[in-house]
């Protein structure tokens, strides 16, 4: 949760008979990454009625994934499905999934069939990175949202990834196991806006991208090898024109724009080193993934720790 205040009551008058009628031995973990206004005294309220409502509150806002891996980090259930408080992901899909987790399978994704509550930009824009990124990856990454079930066995795998720049639908991938999906009809936000804009978004995509595919280090190397070809024949094309006609006044105007084009194609070229010289600088670092600053309803619980 990241300033969903609004949201709070309303999330758990949903979810917790829907989960009720699946089991009666359950939690919910409410990671607060960060929020601003009042999500966490909203949520110690909501603790204080009911003892299966854990909260963990981080230092400051971490970023979705982030938060993400400090639930799982922290979840004991034999199944944990994360979920967004946003309630767009329909809870009532909850127990069919189980059902599908008793029929054997690991993980049960949580497929849109529509995403008719996103907008035109937002739903063409993510078809396009899941096709770039399946074609890029040797890792499967379903177009899907964090919404899914995973066993305790998937849980643990996730637990023993240690790096810092977490995309968690790879991730998922990654891992592996026995999966299965089930389809549902994405919903619009029952209250508040969006925290998750198209910057951030972006920034996503690029992290999904590299890291989990070397091919656009590699594609420099094959643009090298083809502008090296092209600079071949464009020289032995000169040397046999000087040959047969004599020497002509050169051209300054093509000249020109050779330079800045190459300069520009190397300018992309080290960019694209730096952004994976930069995520290894955040790896070797090791800095914890995030901070706690406050864990309420965990026994033996301290007031702060990194992980």
């Amino acid at each position: 949760m990241y300033n969903e205040v609004d949201l709070c009551s309303v999330f758990f008058d949903r979810v917790i008979p829907i989960i009720s009628n699946v089991t009666e031995n359950f939690e919910i973990i409410c990671v607060n990454d960060g929020s601003k206004d009042k999500t966490l005294d909203s949520l110690s309220k909501i603790h204080s009625c009911d003892s299966r409502i854990k909260i963990i509150n981080l230092s400051r806002n971490f970023g979705k994934d982030v938060a993400l891996t400090a639930g799982y980090d922290h979840a004991i259930g034999d199944i944990v499905i994360p979920i967004d408080s946003d309630l767009q992901d329909p809870p009532e899909l909850i127990p069919k999934m189980v059902e599908r987790w008793k029929e054997g399978y690991d993980t049960v994704v949580a497929i849109r069939s529509d995403r008719k509550s996103d907008t035109f930009v937002k739903r063409v824009t993510a078809e396009m990175f899941y096709r770039i990124l399946g074609r890029l990856s040797d890792v499967p990454v379903s177009n899907a949202g964090d919404f899914r079930l995973l066993d305790r066995s998937v849980v643990e795998a996730l637990k023993m990834l240690p790096e810092r720049n977490r995309f968690m639908k790879g991730l998922y991938g990654w891992v592996g196991f026995n999966h299965t999906s089930v389809e549902f009809t994405r919903e619009k936000r029952v209250a508040g806006t969006t925290k998750y804009k198209y910057w951030a978004m972006w920034n996503q995509a690029i992290d999904g991208i590299l890291s989990f595919s070397t091919l656009p280090l590699r594609i420099w190397t094959y643009l090298g090898f083809i502008i090296a070809s092209i600079s071949g024949l464009y020289g032995l094309y000169i040397v046999i024109q000087t040959l047969v006609q004599g020497v002509e006044v050169p051209g300054y105007a093509s000249l020109y724009v050779t330079v800045l084009f190459l300069g520009g194609v190397n300018m992309i070229g080290i960019g694209m080193l730096g952004e994976y010289v930069g995520r290894i600088f955040l790896e070797v670092k090791n800095r914890p993934n995030y901070i706690i600053k406050s864990r309420i309803g965990f026994d033996g619980s301290s007031d702060s720790l990194i992980l």
